[in-house]
């Protein structure tokens, strides 16, 4: 019923301009000028969506600032925002809050997200929204004992815990450990000869490293959002079983029968988690099964990520 359009193209811009709008950025934290530049296809919108607090700040800002009476609704998801409310500067605080008056429906990938939102907004309208990825490329698990077992661990995020993650699986004999990331300091790698970096140059690169790996591996430093999340729905669906840090709301994903959580900062753990499933194939295999099952039942995935945001649109404009 209503048609989607993506109003945040970026537009050609000289040195003077650009590095005012990235002063501007900073000290605000969110682009205005981006969303001023884009305020034409904003207004003509019924409903704006957002997809980070860099975002939705940036447009309550640009509705705050016009004045007018009637103006398009705004979802906005946040991401990292309750993650940093605590550091956020005396300044920032206040003005975040001021405009999160103009938030119609305010949206998290994560329930620790959402509790602390409520907690500290008073908004009891925060909604959870899981976050999905397109589940067109499914693949099944190994199904074959490997020695040594191959292990993947995916991500740039800074969330991650690169340092608990080789002091569980580095300098292991039986463990063949592949990182996928730009963000790691390689240095922290050097005394492990069982542990490789590498940085694919394109999906179908990525893809061979899914499909030929038996265990993902996502280990986390203490965070609200979901980090890891993504890496996680792409493991499954590749057929790979789910090692994780219990923190950030994963296990609003995958259960226990879909996944292994272990403590955060627990190498120990991570160890033991990894050998458990690297000595029964046929229980590693179950479990990559059972994730893969979540992600294809409709229950995850893009096609209800979509849908999610289509309802919460539905009931806002309806309140018109």
């Amino acid at each position: 019923d209503y048609p989607l359009r993506d109003v945040y193209k970026r537009q050609r811009e000289g040195l003077l301009g650009k590095g005012l709008r990235g002063a501007l950025r900073l000290a605000l934290g969110f682009d205005l000028v981006h969303a001023l530049r884009n305020r034409a296809e904003i207004f003509r919108a019924d409903i704006v969506w957002t997809h980070t607090e860099a975002q939705f700040l940036a447009v309550a800002m640009l509705l705050s600032l016009t004045g007018r009476s009637s103006r398009p609704k705004l979802l906005g998801q946040s991401v990292w925002l309750m993650d940093e409310w605590r550091r956020l500067s005396p300044l920032h605080r206040p003005l975040y809050r001021w405009l999160l008056r103009r938030v119609d429906v305010l949206t998290f990938h994560s329930p620790e997200n959402q509790r602390r939102a409520q907690q500290v907004f008073g908004r009891a309208d925060a909604e959870l929204v899981p976050f999905g990825i397109p589940t067109e490329t499914v693949l099944p698990p190994l199904r074959a004992p490997v020695r040594p077992v191959k292990v993947l661990s995916v991500g740039n995020d800074r969330h991650r815990d690169w340092a608990t993650l080789l002091a569980a699986l580095g300098s292991q004999d039986d463990i063949e450990l592949t990182i996928v990331s730009r963000a790691i300091d390689r240095r922290l790698t050097r005394p492990h000869a069982n542990v490789r970096v590498v940085e694919p140059a394109h999906n179908d690169e990525l893809l061979r490293l899914y499909a030929t790996n038996a265990i993902m591996v996502v280990p986390l430093k203490e965070n609200l959002h979901a980090s890891g999340i993504t890496v996680l729905q792409e493991a499954a669906l590749c057929g790979l079983a789910l090692v994780a840090t219990r923190t950030g709301g994963l296990d609003a994903y995958f259960d226990e029968a879909e996944a292994t959580y272990v403590p955060v900062g627990d190498a120990a753990a991570l160890r033991r988690a990894v050998r458990e499933l690297a000595a029964d194939p046929a229980r590693r295999d179950v479990r990559a099964a059972a994730a893969q099952r979540r992600m294809t039942s409709g229950a995850l995935g893009c096609e209800a990520y979509i849908s999610r945001h289509v309802a919460l649109s539905r009931r806002a404009l309806a309140r018109r």
